[in-house]
């Protein structure tokens, strides 16, 4: 049977406005995703025996850590395609081969890109036939980010940052993106989030209009200045040293400095590829930076290639 290859980007949050724990345990959220040029790349090929496997290589880098990516049932990747066959009946299984360049556990939704990735390649492999609207309503399934990982682009998000909406925006944007030496659980960061506002009225999150007027306009500097993430606290909380980290790069001159989703990886915006090759230069003497990795967004979502 013929692979279906597919190739998914990370994303990085432009903002991220967090509210009240809900009863159900999830917090609402306000937020502006762009998808951006670090892919993983998920090959799956059809099997006869109805069996569903895992494989995951990455390259010999401190930002993959794939030791930490399941190969079992726990992978969800695999949770996708098991979904996705319970959804269609096919009594097809299928080997999941991952390639890992988006970090793990590094706030740029690294195990959602997979997700999305084993969507759109079962769906090939196995002939299944559905759009991509249908494929969005199983990723909501899956996780907050996992919708957001096939539309690419830009997008609002909002319930729990699984629905979807289109935000309109020009220009391409120049990233340096700091990698931590270990990374960090959401669940723990969102913990901590809770923790440091026991007593306090958190309140419902909104999407700034200044950075929406930034994309609008293409305008890196103005969105440098938008950039937000009421995570940070918590994060920085539980890992100090990123501060450090935050730091040197707005010294060398970063239009904005944020951390991506929960954490811990640093993301810095540059006017161009040379301002970015000073500022991944200079965020070379931060103790807590393990890799520097150049990228550029916005990219589209989750592609068969």
């Amino acid at each position: 049977m013929t692979p279906a290859n597919v190739r998914v980007p990370a994303k990085i949050n432009l903002c991220l406005g967090v509210g009240p724990v809900r009863d159900d345990g999830y917090h609402p959220l306000a937020t502006v995703y762009q998808a951006v040029d670090l892919h993983d790349e998920v090959r799956a090929t059809a099997r006869e025996d109805g069996q569903i496997t895992v494989a995951v290589h990455a390259e010999l880098d401190a930002r993959t850590e794939a030791a930490d990516v399941p190969e079992d049932d726990d992978n969800l990747a695999v949770k996708a395609a098991r979904l996705l066959r319970d959804r269609t009946g096919v009594d097809l299984g299928v080997d999941l081969a991952i390639r890992k360049v988006i970090p793990v556990a590094g706030g740029m939704a690294g195990g959602s890109a997979d997700a999305a990735a084993a969507l759109v390649a079962c769906n090939e492999a196995w002939g299944t036939g559905l759009s991509r609207a249908a494929l969005e309503v199983l990723a909501a399934k899956l996780g907050s980010d996992v919708p957001f990982l096939l539309h690419g682009g830009n997008a609002i998000g909002s319930g729990r940052g699984e629905a979807i909406s289109p935000v309109l925006a020009r220009g391409s944007y120049h990233w340096v993106f700091a990698m931590a030496h270990q990374g960090l659980s959401t669940a723990a960061v969102y913990a901590e989030f809770d923790r440091l506002n026991v007593g306090s009225t958190v309140a419902d999150p909104q999407v700034p209009d200044a950075l929406l007027a930034a994309l609008r306009a293409g305008d890196a500097e103005a969105l440098g200045g938008a950039l937000s993430n009421d995570l940070t606290e918590a994060a920085l909380s539980l890992r100090p040293e990123l501060e450090d980290t935050l730091e040197i790069g707005i010294e060398a001159g970063a239009l904005g400095a944020i951390l991506s989703g929960s954490g811990p990886t640093a993301l810095f915006l540059a006017s161009d590829e040379q301002h970015g090759l000073d500022i991944a230069f200079a965020l070379g003497s931060a103790a807590g930076c393990a890799d520097v990795v150049q990228s550029r967004g916005p990219v589209p979502g989750a592609r068969l290639s």
